[in-house]
């Protein structure tokens, strides 16, 4: 049985994972944690093979040490990280002997998406991307639209270089910007997870979108990852190669 931990039970998305792990017959629920607990000290008491992290962007690397130093391998879906903070967590995983799953997103049509999206930047130069989350969210851009629009960088250098936006009427009404691809996030009510990237090329466009309708959508990719964090090796951004993807 893999001993499992939720951080961030309280939670909508981590009372699903609750859900979802205390129903898989292979995993046993050992605890169910949040910001009213101590998590280092919880885990400096109990062996626990994975701990499932779905907290608050602001905690996330304090969050991820007590886990890793306490011997635990990780499954995050808490988004907020950047390049140092990737660098930093492979060293962890070195010094600690242990095993992390970062995830900007576990449901598997959203990664089948963001590859779908890495393909068509093969053959377009113009794209930009469009998020929309539930007005609970306090990040933005998301992970995934950032880990979107890296996946497509991967294919060509730059985006958008004959767009004629020079003069803005309102400051920063073209979204973020990564490489070119312009990123813009809507926050309401009534949606959860939403993405649409979008090609543009003379004469045609194409659109690729994912609807995450509930939080179950999500529950595949992280049972999937718990069990595979067991056994690979060091730190692993994005579920595309347990997917096969890459």
């Amino acid at each position: 049985m893999i001993k499992v931990v939720v951080n961030g039970a309280l939670g909508k998305m981590g009372k699903t994972v609750i859900n979802a792990v205390a129903n898989d017959i292979n995993m046993d629920l050992v605890a169910e944690l949040d910001y009213k607990d101590d998590l280092a000290a919880f885990l400096s008491k109990n062996k626990v093979s994975v701990v499932v992290d779905f907290t608050r962007p602001e905690s996330r690397m304090e969050n991820l040490e007590n886990i890793l130093k306490n011997g635990a391998n990780a499954v995050v879906g808490t988004t907020g990280f950047t390049e140092d903070d990737l660098v930093k967590v492979t060293e962890w995983c070195v010094k600690y002997s242990v095993n992390v799953i970062i995830g900007p997103n576990f449901a598997i049509g959203t990664i089948l998406q963001m590859h779908f999206s890495k393909i068509a930047a093969k053959y377009f130069d113009t794209a930009e991307i469009v998020e929309y989350h539930h007005d609970q969210k306090v990040d933005f851009p998301s992970g995934t639209a950032v880990k979107t629009a890296q996946l497509m960088a991967e294919s060509r250098d730059s985006f958008n270089n004959n767009t004629k936006d020079k003069v803005a009427n309102i400051e920063g009404a073209r979204g973020g910007d990564y490489k070119g691809i312009k990123i813009h996030s809507v926050r309401l009510p009534g949606m959860v997870a939403h993405q649409e990237v979008i090609f543009g090329e003379t004469g045609q466009y194409m659109t690729i979108r994912h609807d995450a309708t509930s939080r179950e959508s999500y529950m595949p990719g992280v049972l999937m990852s718990i069990k595979e964090v067991l056994t690979r090796k060091g730190l692993t951004y994005g579920i595309e190669d347990i997917l096969g993807l890459n």
